[in-house]
């Protein structure tokens, strides 16, 4: 038997697992800090005949705001099992150490379970996009010839989440 997690969001009740193994879990802001720190997470979405779809994505995580910003192109296979369904799983892991003189690395891995859509407002879109760049480009001055190049056909998703959960365990 597993425990539930009840949260209350968008006008109704949501339910989430907790962790099986309480030993291997990491706390809420290691979790988080994780997910701050991760450069690449896995977007998982229901796809097309019940089978899950799951892409690596680069991503940006606001914790004031509590969202995830990716972006992606306006049409596929992702689009289409958003458009279908907004739930998603998000996950990130890294942080690989070796412990005790133990050959197997322990890993630390965050899941995110939440909602995601596409930004509609072309001006929230270019901001968290200039948000999101920085992230990745070495400077500011790079980032902004970028999305001068590129930004208006460069389509931002917002995942808005739901629950955090993370844990350590050694991969053998």
């Amino acid at each position: 038997m597993y425990e539930i997690i009840v949260k209350y969001g968008k006008g109704k009740f949501v339910m989430f697992r907790e962790i099986r193994k309480k030993a291997n879990a990491i706390g809420l802001d290691e979790a988080k800090k994780l997910l701050a720190e991760a450069r690449i997470g896995i977007l998982s979405v229901n796809g097309d005949d019940g089978y899950p779809y799951a892409i690596p994505v680069n991503y940006r995580y606001d914790e004031e705001s509590q969202h995830i910003y990716f972006h992606g192109a306006r049409a596929g296979h992702k689009v289409d099992s958003l458009k279908a369904s907004d739930k998603i799983c998000f996950t990130v892991y890294g942080k690989e150490v070796i412990k005790k003189e133990d050959w197997a690395p322990f890993v630390k891995s965050a899941v995110v379970f939440g909602r995601c859509h596409l930004i509609e407002d072309p001006e929230v879109a270019i901001e968290q996009l200039k948000h999101f760049a920085m992230k990745y480009y070495p400077n500011e001055k790079l980032a902004d010839e970028e999305i001068a190049v590129s930004g208006k056909a460069a389509q931002m998703f917002e995942i808005e989440i739901e629950h955090i959960s993370g844990k350590e365990v050694q991969e053998i």
